[in-house]
């Protein structure tokens, strides 16, 4: 399997449920066999762990806009009382730009998009990985993936999500538990509808060519 984004259940959707990633340290479904690609962690060298959390975003719920050039804005609330290190470390990234100007690099109609790598093919990532906060990986994480939710990418480690996130289009509740949960879609999912009904996919597990790439312009932590 090589690294690759996280391929969420997609084909998981219509297959096993692999939803790791490619290899890397990074957070993503599993591409390939039915998951989510994993993010692959790795914006340059080797990625350091985060398995606790703390600052103003570990707790409550807090909400975030995602602006995507050409297709409007994706409103969420993020649920930091259920996955408090997912929700601390997407914050710290979006509050440090970090999501500004990447991509949705792999989109499944009918399932899910994904975002959130540095290097727009699904094998980069931050620089640190983070504690998978899902059942399998012993955390209870009450969040079903159905439409609207948002989710982190990761390899087929556990505690490799980093930056990638992905947002059901679909309900696919076969990912619940083995992947971590944070949020959902408030407004804008119709932004969600369009951005995978019209995005060409060059494969079955939704590459992207760079130069179709939706682009997000700005995500912001508004509270």
């Amino acid at each position: 399997m090589t690294r690759r984004g996280f391929c969420a259940g997609a084909l998981g959707i219509f297959g096993a449920l692999s939803l790791v990633g490619c290899g890397g340290s990074g957070a993503g479904l599993a591409g390939g066999d039915a998951g989510t690609k994993g993010d692959g962690s790795q914006k340059t060298g080797g990625a350091s762990s985060q398995d606790t959390a703390e600052g103003p975003y570990a707790t409550g719920t807090h909400h975030a806009s995602i602006e995507v050039e050409g297709f409007g804005t994706i409103e969420c609330a993020l649920n930091a009382n259920v996955a408090p290190i997912t929700v601390a470390n997407f914050c710290k990234l979006a509050g440090d730009g970090f999501y500004d100007g990447l991509t949705f690099h792999r989109i499944i109609e009918g399932f899910m998009i994904q975002g959130g790598d540095p290097k727009g093919d699904g094998t980069g990532g931050s620089d640190q990985t983070i504690k998978g906060e899902f059942s399998a990986n012993g955390v209870q994480n009450p969040i079903s993936h159905v439409r609207g939710t948002i989710s982190m990418a990761r390899s087929q480690d556990y505690n490799s999500a980093s930056s990638q996130f992905f947002i059901m289009q679909k309900t696919n509740t076969q990912l619940d538990g083995q992947y971590a949960a944070f949020g959902s879609v408030t407004s804008g999912i119709e932004v969600v509808d369009a951005i995978a009904q019209k995005t060409p996919v060059q494969d079955s597990n939704g590459t992207v060519a760079a130069s179709d790439q939706p682009r997000i312009s700005k995500l912001t932590v508004i509270d």
